[in-house]
């Protein structure tokens, strides 16, 4: 079916099923109709709580949210579920993007889930109201996650496939961890689960919701959403600089030779930089203060 805006806009405010998928597509591809199209809806957003789900690869991320989804959905509550590959190139925006389509179209709940680990977990920090991280006892990946300072980023905690052997050893684990951040204002709960049974599932939503209840007391949710809104503008904005910044100097023979003159050591990397800022931005010394 080919849409008109209007007829896009009027199907996705409508929650019809085929208007949502043809939206989001055009927002994870990158395709120019998305920017009216999100700012027609955005107006009509700010009702669905965001839940981000992350971890590494392998743990059961989606098969835990297809319990949480059958969960919530008894509940009679209506559902939008979002994936981004962290590899596509428009994956920077899209979430959030994807985010205010589910939003408009009338959903109480958008679980945003993360296929990968990396700059897309970054970016689910920036639109999620909680953020569930995913661990999974016996898996070098989740060992790695908790080496690496992931424990700053969860809200709520899962440690999936509750019947292995280390589950309440990595629970433990994940327990001392969180312990050493004193100054954190919400302690992350942590639920074993095992997410092809769905058991646990109505606990880990129960946590889910109390840190909702965490949010909505006084101003929290809407400051916090103010502050992910204004960092998920400048990630956005950075992300689309930089791949204007790579293509300009890839086309342009002239700023290739820079580069080349950098490696070469005849000319100094900042040097570089102004010039290529004032080439494609068209910047100068004065209003570019990371050259001077």
């Amino acid at each position: 079916m080919n849409w008109s805006p209007a007829e896009l806009q009027a199907g996705v405010r409508a929650g019809d099923r085929r208007a949502l998928a043809r939206a989001i597509s055009l927002v994870e591809d990158g395709e120019p109709e998305a920017y009216e199209l999100v700012r027609a809806l955005y107006p009509d957003t700010g009702n669905a709580y965001a839940v981000g789900v992350t971890g590494p690869p392998g743990v059961g991320k989606s098969s835990l949210i297809s319990a949480l989804v059958r969960h919530v959905r008894g509940l009679d509550l209506t559902v939008g579920v979002v994936s981004v590959d962290p590899s596509s190139p428009f994956t920077q925006g899209a979430l959030l993007g994807d985010r205010i389509l589910l939003d408009a179209s009338g959903k109480d709940l958008v679980f945003l889930e993360t296929v990968g680990t990396g700059q897309s977990e970054i970016e689910v920090i920036a639109i999620a109201d909680t953020v569930l991280l995913v661990l999974m006892p016996g898996s070098g990946d989740s060992i790695q996650a908790l080496k690496a300072g992931i424990m700053e980023i969860p809200d709520v905690i899962a440690v999936n496939k509750m019947d292995h052997p280390a589950a309440k050893t990595m629970l433990n684990e994940v327990r001392s961890i969180l312990s050493l951040d004193r100054a954190r204002e919400w302690r992350p709960p942590i639920v074993l689960t095992e997410a092809t049974r769905g058991e646990n599932v109505p606990e880990l939503w129960a946590r889910i919701e109390e840190h909702r209840a965490h949010l909505e007391e006084g101003d929290r949710l809407a400051e916090r959403r103010r502050q992910n809104l204004r960092t998920e503008v400048f990630a956005v904005a950075s992300a689309r600089a930089k791949g204007h910044l790579e293509r300009a100097v890839a086309g342009d023979e002239e700023l290739r030779r820079l580069l080349d003159e950098v490696g070469r050591r005849e000319l100094d990397p900042l040097t570089a930089v102004q010039e290529i800022m004032q080439k494609v931005f068209r910047l100068d010394d004065g209003n570019d203060p990371d050259t001077r």
